[in-house]
Formats: structure tokens, C-alpha cells, sequence
């Protein structure tokens, strides 16, 4: 297993994509963070806080269940029923600048998925995607506007991200 980032790499990756995010927004008063179950929420936080501070306002912050828009519930060789969790917004997403969060971005699959569940949400006016990690490997034409990491990490290797608030920890490994 090797260690891509520790705790406060992540700190910094986090860091490096709020200054991003506040540089492009020119009107934070449309922006809202929505990060995908489950690491991506954590992340959506953290990032939601950080941009709170950095705005000197608040900025709502949800979370996005894309379980039932994956294009792999249906996989034969997929073990078990998926769990459908909640998908927590309460806020409108209509004309808003939507900053989509995720911790790994990998083929593109769960942020397509990300997408189809949220403007089944609404009509956002832009959607940004950052991410923590992303490793490359797409298999849909999809590119996040900010990246904390860009890893080169084999297609036969796992990322992993590990959070405090979920792991007990904050790191990302490969394995």
C-alpha cells in the first residue's frame, strides 16, 4: 500500500481547491456545494466551510445519493442489492452555480451519475466538478474544473480515500 497523502496533504489539496473555487466565483451568492455519498460529502463540507470563511458568508452545502442512477445496479456480477441512501438538499438548485464534489474522479461514470440526479433536481446554471484525486482512466468524456491531486496510479490499482469523519483518519492510498 503506498500513501498518496496524509492528513495535512489533504489539508492542502482542500486549501488548493478553495482558493481555486473562490477565484472563479465572482458572485458567491449563487454558489452551492453538493458532494456525492459518501467521501464526496465529507469533502463537500469541509470545502462549504472553507469557502464560508473565505466569502464571509454562508454557503449551503448538500448531498447526493447517485445509487439509483448508476449504470452498474444491474451488473451480473454485482453482489447483492445496492443501499439506497437519502439525498439531502435543501436548497433549490434552479439558476445556482452548483460545485459538484467527489473524492476520486476515475472513468467518469459516478459523476455522470452525479449529473442525471441532479438537474433531475432542477436547472442548475453551471455545474463545476472538483475533486480530490484524479487518477485519470475515463471511460466518459468528463474533466474536473479543480483537482487537488493528478496521481499516476496503473488501472489495476485501487485509490482509497480515508476521512476522519468516516475512517477515523484522513489519507489516500493506492492499493
Amino acid at each position: 500500500m503506498e500513501r498518496l497523502l496524509d492528513a495535512k496533504q489533504i489539508d492542502a489539496a482542500l486549501h488548493k481547491l478553495c482558493q481555486a473555487v473562490a477565484a472563479d466565483c465572482a458572485d458567491p451568492t449563487h454558489l452551492v456545494v453538493i458532494g456525492v455519498r459518501s467521501r464526496g460529502e465529507v469533502l463537500a463540507e469541509r470545502l462549504a466551510t472553507r469557502l464560508a470563511r473565505q466569502f464571509n458568508r454562508s454557503v449551503p452545502c448538500g448531498t447526493l445519493d447517485i445509487t439509483l442512477y448508476r449504470d452498474d445496479l444491474n451488473d451480473p456480477q454485482g453482489e447483492g442489492q445496492p443501499t439506497v441512501r437519502s439525498t439531502e438538499i435543501d436548497f433549490n438548485v434552479d439558476g445556482r452555480l452548483v460545485l459538484l464534489v467527489d473524492d476520486v474522479l476515475h472513468t467518469g461514470r459516478s459523476v455522470r451519475a452525479a449529473m442525471d440526479a441532479l438537474v433531475d433536481l432542477g436547472r442548475p446554471r453551471a455545474i463545476r466538478l472538483a475533486v480530490l484525486v484524479d487518477r485519470g482512466g475515463r471511460e466518459f468524456p468528463i474533466q474536473a474544473n479543480y483537482v487537488g491531486i493528478h496521481p499516476d496510479v496503473p488501472d489495476d490499482q485501487a485509490v482509497r480515500v480515508h476521512l476522519t469523519e468516516t475512517d477515523g483518519r484522513d489519507e489516500v492510498v493506492v492499493d
